[in-house]
């Protein structure tokens, strides 16, 4: 059957969120200040906190369960979990100073890929475990963005120099743009037609709670939902809910999404096919 509806997580697929610094800058804060009696004990330095690290144990989990999962990597002891609420704590805080900062981006080609498939008439879905989800959704502009590229494509030039795409406009399938108009006051968060993003359900990924919450809630069976994610045990919910997975492999992981059985792994959305995925059965 066709494909009739699109869940995209949020950090790392639609926007480039501060989440892993305030992770990482978090817990070198504690490590260094309160937690320094207790980090000889650890395996903890401030550069084996990797982006690998951070893929594979923290990103895609609600706060606390990620909290929890760099310790126990690190080997924090924490016999009463206080030092897990302590460092949930602190990482958000710090998240929310660099938010309000404006040190966050949304992707081109992940906008791109969401208007795409608007335009296609998909059902579009967000599902984050991210309690702050929507606050990163409702300041991206998609509608000036949508106007942006339909005045590109018009003028048939490439991207604005200020903006890194790493491709020409020529190159993305933009037709059916022509024909989407989105009002320019349109948030990113006003395009979806469903949203389960910071709920509190009762299992994280990699269980499928969340995404086929998502799915009901577009009224679409799990087999007729595509996901789009970035993080394995992302793809391993999607999966696990019986829905195909677009792996987006921004930082090198390719390997890491395959790993967790993607149907697709590509370095950029505007890889995408918007019409073969359509018609793929």
């Amino acid at each position: 059957m066709n494909y009739q509806g699109a869940i995209f997580d949020v950090d790392g697929v639609l926007v480039d969120s501060p989440h892993e610094r305030a992770w990482r800058d978090s817990l070198q804060q504690l490590m260094e200040g309160a937690w320094r009696d207790i980090a000889p004990q650890t395996s903890y330095t401030p550069w084996a906190f990797t982006t690998s690290v951070y893929q594979e144990y923290v990103a895609g989990k609600p706060r606390m369960a990620g909290a929890k999962a760099a310790l126990d990597f690190f080997g924090v002891p924490d016999p009463d979990g206080s030092r897990v609420r302590a460092y949930a704590a602190t990482k958000q805080e710090y998240l929310l100073k660099l938010v309000a900062a404006g040190e966050f981006t949304a992707f081109d080609d992940a906008l791109r890929l969401v208007l795409r498939l608007k335009a296609a008439g998909l059902k579009l879905g967000v599902a984050s475990s991210s309690k702050n989800a929507n606050m990163f959704l409702e300041r991206v502009p998609i509608g000036i963005f949508a106007a942006r590229e339909r005045e590109q494509r018009a003028l048939g030039g490439d991207m604005d120099a200020s903006v890194d795409t790493g491709m020409d406009i020529e190159t993305v399938d933009h037709s059916a743009l022509e024909t989407l108009h989105i009002p320019a006051d349109t948030s990113l968060l006003d395009v979806f037609d469903a949203n389960v993003s910071g709920r509190d359900f009762a299992h994280g990924k990699p269980d499928p709670e969340m995404f086929l919450a998502c799915a009901a809630e577009l009224g679409l069976p799990p087999a007729e939902c595509i996901v789009i994610e970035d993080a394995q045990s992302g793809v391993q919910a999607a999966k696990a809910g019986g829905m195909a997975a677009i792996g987006i492999a921004r930082l090198g992981d390719e390997a890491l999404l395959r790993a967790a059985h993607a149907d697709y792994v590509v370095t950029s959305l505007d890889d995408i096919d918007v019409n073969a995925l359509l018609e793929d059965s």
